[in-house]
């Protein structure tokens, strides 16, 4: 069973873990990835502001869920991706892909974050001491889904 959730508050990777686990037994590997909120360069950063559009970012990240189900036998998902204000370090996006094989979880745990950063529309806000800017789609996010097309 899958687990996508768009969220202002924070979450457990152990919690979340368990829960993906949810006692299956046919579970050989659970491979998860935390995304957290970055100073790049030195910017001085203070905040990050996420903002999104209810009800179409969790279809966009169900339909990357299922394009991961598409090429991948897992036996459950979790995505949680969070919105509003973050601080330098916080958690913004977890996910969790548990199969039966290593290779198959570490596979569309990359594959569901290389499509999450480029398909999901979530649109980013850089806070420093001196300004706010959005922050722009870069290439090199495309390049990396670009691997999975075959």
């Amino acid at each position: 069973m899958d687990k996508i959730i768009v969220q202002s508050g924070d979450f457990d990777l152990s919690v979340e873990v368990k829960l993906a686990k949810a006692n299956n037994s046919s579970i050989g590997a659970i491979v998860s990835f935390v995304g957290t909120v970055r100073d790049l360069q030195s910017k001085s950063l203070n905040t990050m502001t996420l903002e999104h559009y209810p009800g179409m970012t969790e279809k966009s990240l169900e339909l990357i869920a299922k394009k991961a189900r598409d090429n991948w036998e897992l036996q459950s998902i979790t995505i949680i991706h969070r919105i509003g204000t973050l601080e330098v370090n916080d958690q913004i996006v977890l996910v969790i892909v548990a199969s039966k094989h290593r290779q198959e979880a570490f596979d569309s745990c990359n594959f569901i974050m290389d499509y999450l950063k480029t398909d999901a529309p979530f649109w980013k806000k850089e806070s420093t001491e001196n300004k706010e800017e959005w922050v722009e789609a870069r290439a090199k996010d495309e390049k990396q889904k670009n691997r999975w097309k075959s």
